[in-house]
């Protein structure tokens, strides 16, 4: 018995550090939308990646935002590459978009797309931690 739990563990261990070396797991602050921008923690959501606001700032400095908590980067499932595709959730208009997602080194590209891609969104966001 004392063997199947340690092996268990170790199991989900590797499972844990996998996921840990996901290239879009951190910390990464958005550019400025609408006068606000926002520290994302992104971590591992299930098979897919998922963002978290974390912290909010506006021109005065950090303040408490609505949003603190809410999802914004949601169920990004890695296609290989650095490439994700799943949905992103824009606090100033409220609306879900069609996401997509590339990570190179500090650097995030997120895009998000309604319409069949007809009005698209895009945004470079970079490394904190």
């Amino acid at each position: 018995m004392k063997k199947l739990m340690t092996a268990a563990a170790l199991a989900f261990g590797l499972a844990g550090a996998a996921q840990a070396a996901d290239p879009a797991v951190g910390t990464w602050q958005t550019q400025v939308d609408d006068g606000a921008y926002a520290h994302v923690k992104m971590a591992p959501c299930g098979g897919a990646i998922c963002g978290t606001i974390a912290r909010t700032f506006n021109d005065s400095g950090e303040y408490k935002s609505p949003n603190l908590g809410k999802t914004l980067v949601i169920d990004m499932v890695p296609e290989g590459g650095g490439n994700y595709a799943g949905k992103v959730w824009r606090p100033s208009n409220g609306k879900i978009y069609i996401g997509k997602m590339n990570v190179s080194g500090n650097a995030l590209k997120l895009s998000g797309c309604v319409a069949g891609g007809l009005i698209c969104s895009k945004q470079t966001w970079k490394r904190i931690n």
